[in-house]
């Protein structure tokens, strides 16, 4: 009796443990279990931690709530302003509603992932390839809102999307690095003419200053000679004073200095009028003739001519 009693129990502790074994489920932190009776979704979400479901009639499906990082397949598009581009982004998002996810869509992670596929290709056509360079996070945004309006009747939730790369082709490089290249020399040129207009005045000004003071300009050449000899080299300096230029520059512009005036005679002494012969204007100088020595023919002589002449004779006699 005893021994048939201890039978029984045995097999009553085995087929529990068998049960046990058979409905104990457990459910991790970040998971969420959805138990399905006899086809039917229950309403109440197995939290983490130990679960029990009935053999045969329970099934427990598990959900993962953690945020899943998914990326996106590389998409070639064309943009608005008609430029082939290759981008790629990365999605974050995870499930907020473990019963929808299961229940609203076969595989929530297929769904997102085409989805995200589907709006990255939209937005490469929308927008221009200037905004795909330099406006990324308006992008991103409005990725997001793509992707993130269906998937909220999924249970999940798009927590960001981000772009992570747009291939160009090496024609649209090389074009964009001649644009840059002539960008910046308009700038260097730009800048080059501002400290010309900068220098102009201020070399206006001191010309201005300098003509007040003509020694200045001869102190800034002294200057000048000093800065240049302080170098070694060979170069010869020949200073030239510009003031002497200036009096030789006003010498031969100013007009011919006009005779002084005579002075008048005292009162009271009677003046005499000019005779014939100072009023007469004076007569040539003629050369002086020389006289031929005797026994030479008498020719006349003028100048130099003549003492050359007499010269001869008188070695002759």
């Amino acid at each position: 009796m005893v021994g048939e009693l201890l039978t029984a129990g045995a097999v009553v502790l085995s087929c529990g443990a068998a049960y046990a074994m058979a409905a104990a489920r457990v459910v991790k932190q970040y998971e969420r279990g959805v138990v399905f009776r006899l086809g039917r979704v229950k309403s109440a979400v197995r939290g983490p931690g130990f679960t029990l479901v009935v053999p045969g009639v329970d099934r427990l499906r598990k959900v993962n709530m953690q945020i899943v990082t998914m990326p996106v397949p590389a998409q070639e598009g064309i943009t608005r302003d008609n430029v082939t581009v290759r981008v790629d982004a990365v999605v974050y998002f995870k499930v907020i509603d473990a019963s929808e996810a299961i229940v609203a869509v076969e595989d929530y992670r297929f769904a997102v992932s085409q989805m995200a596929q589907t709006s990255l290709r939209s937005i490469i056509g929308k927008s221009d390839l200037d905004d795909l360079l330099s406006n990324r996070e308006k992008l991103n945004q409005g990725l997001e809102l793509m992707i993130d309006s269906p998937a909220v009747d999924w249970g999940v939730h798009i927590d960001r999307v981000e772009i992570k790369d747009v291939s160009l082709p090496d024609t649209m490089k090389r074009s964009m690095a001649r644009q840059a290249e002539a960008d910046r020399e308009r700038r260097a040129r730009v800048i080059n003419a501002d400290a010309e207009l900068q220098a102009s005045k201020k070399l206006a000004q001191a010309a201005e200053v300098m003509s007040e003071q003509p020694a200045a300009l001869q102190l800034r050449l002294l200057q000048t000679v000093v800065a240049v000899a302080a170098e070694k080299n060979s170069t010869l300096v020949l200073p030239f004073p510009v003031e002497l230029l200036r009096f030789l520059e006003r010498a031969q512009q100013g007009p011919s200095q006009p005779a002084p005036p005579v002075a008048a005679p005292p009162p009271g002494v009677p003046t005499e009028p000019p005779t014939a012969a100072a009023q007469a204007p004076p007569a040539p100088m003629e050369p002086p003739v020389a006289q031929a020595a005797p026994g030479v023919n008498a020719a006349p002589f003028t100048g130099s001519a003549a003492a050359s002449a007499s010269v001869r004779e008188d070695h002759e006699g």
